[in-house]
């Protein structure tokens, strides 16, 4: 992992499987080329291989418990164009190790079904042609169970891959594995936050799981750490896995700065809605406002007030709905919204070289809740004083546009198509979420959303030039 963050998780988030840590960190360790060369030594061959095979299970298992509490029903709905079924997550990861790890490496493989291509492709368009994002709800076939044996299907070939090919092949498609790994685990997260939006607009409450009881307890302070700034160096560091976007490294020349040690809390924000802050167009960036306007926004995404029994501000969580916890950080709030707060508060967002130079200070303290099925929402922060609580919770938008790092360059082939194409338009998002699987993130990684998303688990951090 990049930095001197003091990660707790440093594997593909299987904490919850007990014995798989050290298996899945092997992966993390085979994207690295010199790391591969170790790994796959003649000694340590067979053991490299359970290693390879234990973490893939382990993620693929964690995408099926995420689906155990839905119906069928479920796993069809898509609430927006930008969310997708639960049925189509299971089915498009999937299809990732189908295509670009199994045709090209296994002899003789032999698609699932020929039609899958067509309609589990997301963007690639090297692939070929693909089903219309905004009409996946539509597939009713195939249905969840055949995508439950389209997944056995492959999981079973590629069990047959990685203990058949020799270690030559397997340290060339270890990095791959890797990717497609780190890509489930990235819709695992989506897949719980497309539900938490299906199941919000049902006009019947539902729940993902059981409501869970929280104590209202004071939010810890909201202070401010300098830093002296000079010449940085961002960006990942060569070591493990990392996404194409998180580099090259390269330094970056940052004015001092103080950044805050939490992100913002409800009841901070429910000051700002109190003081008018949805009503003030000063606050808010051009669009922005735009959007407030034309979108009726009054508060953030999943917030309802029943105005005729008073019974204040209440939230939808994937526990169901209940009364708003004013000390937990503020979530599903726009890159919009999260700017128009800052200015409210005499402060700005931080930029993300910013943000990932106070997560490598060595004044992080990696507190912060990932994905836990049975509590899929943000807590209270219980950061000590004088420290930074960067990871989990709640992602933060940066005032950083997604761009390419000097010197960036995409993969070639088709998983080129990863992360570039979509250096436009986009704002990133650093730290992860109390739906991102542990061990996911590090502090290079670049998340990126549209300014106006609100659907993700998005919040705010507050900095200021020092």
């Amino acid at each position: 992992m990049s930095g001197s963050v003091a990660f707790e998780e440093t594997t593909f988030g299987i904490a919850t499987d007990s014995g798989t840590a050290d298996a899945a960190a092997a992966i993390y360790d085979t994207a690295d080329e010199t790391d591969v060369k170790s790994v796959f030594s003649t000694a340590q061959s067979q053991a490299a291989r359970d290693a390879l095979l234990d973490g893939y299970r382990a993620v693929r298992q964690l995408t099926e418990r995420l689906v155990e509490p839905l119906t069928a029903e479920d796993q069809m709905l898509q609430s927006m164009d930008d969310a997708s079924p639960a049925k189509w997550h299971r089915a498009h990861t999937t299809w990732f190790f189908e295509t670009f790890v199994l045709q090209p490496h296994q002899p003789g493989y032999c698609v699932f079904d020929e039609h899958y291509n067509y309609l589990f492709n997301s963007y690639y368009e090297a692939v070929g042609e693909r089903h219309p994002r905004p009409e996946r709800g539509i597939l009713s076939r195939p249905t969840a169970d055949t995508v439950t044996q389209y997944r056995r299907y492959v999981d079973a070939a590629m069990a047959e891959l990685i203990a058949r090919i020799d270690d030559a092949e397997l340290t060339a498609i270890a990095p791959l594995l890797a990717l497609g790994l780190a890509h489930e685990q990235q819709h695992q997260e989506l897949l719980l936050t497309d539900i938490k939006h299906a199941f919000w607009r049902n006009p019947v409450s539902l729940a993902y799981q059981p409501p869970q009881a929280f104590t209202r307890e004071p939010a810890a302070p909201l202070d401010f750490i300098s830093f002296a700034g000079g010449i940085v160096e961002i960006g990942h560091d060569g070591h493990g896995f990392a996404f194409d976007n998180e580099g090259p490294r390269h330094r970056v020349l940052l004015n001092p700065y103080r950044i805050a040690t939490r992100p913002i809390s409800c009841g901070e924000y429910l000051m700002f809605m109190e003081d008018g802050g949805y009503s003030q167009a000063e606050l808010w960036l051009s669009d922005g406002w735009a959007t407030v306007q034309r979108e009726g926004w009054q508060a953030p995404l999943y917030w309802s007030q029943d105005t005729r029994r008073d019974s204040g501000w209440q939230i939808f969580t994937l526990n169901g709905k209940r009364a708003i916890d004013p000390a937990e950080p503020v979530c599903h709030v726009s890159f919009y919204e999260a700017a128009a707060f800052a200015t409210w508060a005499g402060k700005r967002l931080p930029t993300e070289t910013e943000w990932e130079h106070a997560a490598n200070s060595g004044r992080c303290e990696f507190r912060g809740s990932f994905l836990d099925r049975a509590h899929p929402h943000p807590r209270a922060s219980v950061t000590p004083a004088g420290r930074l609580q960067m990871f989990g919770e709640v992602w933060e938008w940066t005032r950083s546009g997604y761009e390419p790092y000097p010197g960036f360059k995409p993969a070639a082939g088709a998983v080129g198509e990863y992360n570039g194409k979509f250096m436009v338009s986009q704002i990133v998002l650093r730290g992860g979420s109390c739906v991102t699987p542990p061990g996911h993130v590090r502090a290079s990684y670049r998340n990126f959303f549209p300014p106006a998303a609100r659907w993700q688990f998005s919040g705010i951090r507050l900095a200021e030039d020092a």
